[in-house]
């Protein structure tokens, strides 16, 4: 069968969703790497029809001009913020994502992290594994109880109400703030209000132009005395540096899933605070969703190659 085109995969992907693309007589080309530098993405993506890029990867019109038959551009992601979107436009270029199918996955994520951060988890791990752990006592690593707590969830889409669900399983109080005010069963709050308010605040936001660094360092100290920061949205909604100063003191601590800049130098000081837990960004890591995010980009890749509507269409 002669090949039908090139489509380049950034990364290898779980499960066995590319071989459909093989089936169909694609000529398939998947980087192994841990990453993939830009000046191989550049050389590699000469000749593609198809990308298939993950959030690590800055799709940008350099990287367009180098394909210019490419077609579609079909995220391994919900996100796009790593894709240039008005350049694909211009081209006439097709991105797609992959909503829905991670909600679940990055909803357990982000309880694992407010668990994590409020029992002082990871401390009371390296305490016992570092021999400290020698008696019980009253006041050892003593942390918030979730039983009464409020939880204000920033961005009330598919992720933010699942997170809420589970929050009031284990008796929170639930309040969100959002562009607008939802039908939802919890009460809608300005900003302000909501960090003023709330002994965790969870942050399930885009990131844009409007939203970088939403959490600054007015708002970071305008968090309540002791509150707690759980971010498994994107890097860039918090002010890395004013986060560092407000976990010296002023905030409980955090539970980070994404950082800016992404991943973290080694030796940051994010790493040297005990009340940061920092999680590689693994928010969709389960297994099946993984399999399943790879399954719906490369649907999305196939329908619009094929020239009809992809299910998931961003441009």
């Amino acid at each position: 069968m002669t090949p039908k085109g090139k489509i380049l995969v950034t990364r290898s992907l779980p499960g066995n969703a590319l071989e459909r693309l093989r089936e169909k007589g694609y000529q398939v080309e998947v980087h192994e790497g841990l990453f993939l530098p830009r000046e191989d993405l550049l050389k590699r993506v000469e000749g593609a029809i198809g990308l298939i890029p993950t959030v690590e990867d800055r799709i940008d019109a350099e990287v367009m001009d180098r394909a210019p038959e490419l077609k579609v551009i079909a995220c391994y992601s919900v996100g796009v913020d790593h894709v240039d979107l008005e350049a694909a436009k211009a081209r006439g270029i097709r991105v797609t994502h992959t909503p829905g199918v991670l909600t679940e996955a990055t909803a357990d994520l982000t309880l694992a992290l407010l668990l994590a951060v409020a029992r002082r988890v990871v401390e009371g791990v390296d305490y016992a594994r570092r021999g400290l752990w020698r008696a019980w006592h009253p006041e050892l690593l003593l942390g918030m109880d979730l039983q009464g707590a409020t939880l204000g969830i920033v961005g009330m889409g598919r992720i933010g109400q699942a997170v809420a669900q589970r929050a009031e399983a284990f008796g929170m109080k639930v309040v969100y703030t959002s562009r607008a005010p939802k039908p939802l069963p919890y009460p809608h709050l300005s900003l302000e209000e909501l960090l003023a308010t709330s002994d965790i605040v969870s942050l399930h936001t885009p990131l844009t132009p409007e939203t970088h660094r939403l959490m600054n360092r007015e708002r970071l100290f305008a968090m309540r005395p002791g509150s707690i920061l759980i971010n498994t949205a994107r890097g860039g909604l918090v002010d890395t540096e004013a986060l560092v100063e407000a976990l010296k003191g002023h905030l409980f601590g955090a539970g980070l899933d994404v950082t800016d800049p992404e991943p973290l130098p080694p030796g940051h000081p994010l790493y040297t605070l005990p009340n940061a837990v920092i999680t590689p960004h693994i928010g969709s890591a389960g297994r099946r969703t993984r399999e399943r995010m790879a399954e719906i980009a490369v649907e999305n890749l196939l329908f619009a190659l094929e020239g009809r509507e992809p299910p998931n269409p961003v441009v």
